[in-house]
């Protein structure tokens, strides 16, 4: 019998996006990921933009066999915060993509979520790199579908400060309520924040190795993160953009890469100049019992050279 770890089953949820397109890809091409659908949600641009570009990135990846489901235009409060300040209008701005190859389902998002989950022999992650809005609303709408989940791994949060306001990262900014409900269902969740993201820096030496790339992958990948790097020069002065999204999905392929902390974590859904705010017990001062594990630290090395060499990997399939 072989000792090879069977492939995780994911479901991945997601806005893209310039980080999004980055963890599609890495999704797409490990081994040790078992990509049975792709979801999509308001967020980095319209969900209509989002969906078209999940279709033109698995397009661009040869993965379209790959069942992509529209989801939320907004929040559950009816909300649609967007992040098209940062991904330009179409939400992956940027070098020219290819037209989708396939379609999207005509199953809804959390459909297409609970046809994966029912017709699985064994429990699947769900990975968010959006607003949470879809994972929420299957926890509501199905919640005999919770033995069917393993883990929620989710970008999002800050165990300091945030980005879309002072003390909110964009993602809970945009959906605080989604995320209550997924911080309170009981489940197993991960949250990979920006202060672990901050640490994901796609530095000229890395956008070098893209360029390098005998092939028109890597050449896009060095691409998006040339716009996405201008972007975060020009709101928020950071001299190398922070690829937030594959974090997550990193984790699933190489669990060493990151070092996490059990916490109590919780979200602000009433403060006026707070809303959307994690908040992180690092020190268990509420004394409640940990409700997710949170990803503090990250090997930035070992992280950029797997990513690197999955694009690098696909590009050359």
């Amino acid at each position: 019998m072989s000792d090879t770890p069977a492939p995780i089953p994911i479901i991945l949820d997601c806005d893209p996006g310039h980080d999004d397109a980055i963890a599609i890809l890495l999704a797409v091409q490990s081994p040790r990921i078992d990509l049975r659908a792709v979801t999509t949600t308001f967020g980095n641009c319209s969900v209509v933009d989002a969906t078209r570009n999940a279709l033109r990135i698995l397009t661009l990846a040869g993965a379209t066999t790959t069942p992509v489901a529209r989801g939320a235009a907004g929040s559950l409060a009816g909300a649609s915060e967007l992040g098209n300040y940062v991904h330009g209008v179409s939400g992956l701005d940027g070098p020219e993509m290819p037209e989708p190859a396939f379609a999207s389902s005509a199953l809804s998002a959390v459909a297409l979520m609970r046809q994966v989950l029912d017709a699985s022999a064994h429990p699947v992650t769900i990975v968010a790199t959006g607003p949470i809005t879809n994972v929420a609303t299957l926890l509501q709408r199905h919640p005999d579908m919770l033995d069917k989940i393993a883990e929620i791994i989710f970008m999002g949060g800050s165990t300091g400060r945030g980005n879309h306001t002072p003390t909110a990262e964009f993602n809970t900014c945009a959906d605080p309520e989604a995320l209550d409900v997924v911080l309170g269902s009981g489940l197993p969740v991960s949250m990979v924040g920006l202060n672990l993201t901050h640490q994901a820096l796609a530095t000229p030496e890395v956008v070098a190795r893209m360029q390098a790339m005998n092939h028109p992958l890597g050449r896009t990948c060095g691409e998006w993160m040339g716009f996405f790097g201008s972007s975060y020069r020009a709101v928020w002065s950071f001299e190398s953009p922070p690829v937030h999204d594959p974090c997550t999905v990193a984790a699933l392929i190489d669990p060493d890469l990151i070092t996490w902390q059990e916490c109590f974590v919780a979200v602000e859904t009433k403060g006026d100049w707070t809303r959307g705010t994690t908040v992180v017990d690092l020190h268990d001062r509420y004394e409640r019992p940990p409700n997710a594990r949170v990803a503090m630290k990250l090997d930035p090395g070992r992280y950029w050279d797997l990513v690197l060499d999955s694009i690098d990997q696909l590009g050359n399939r």
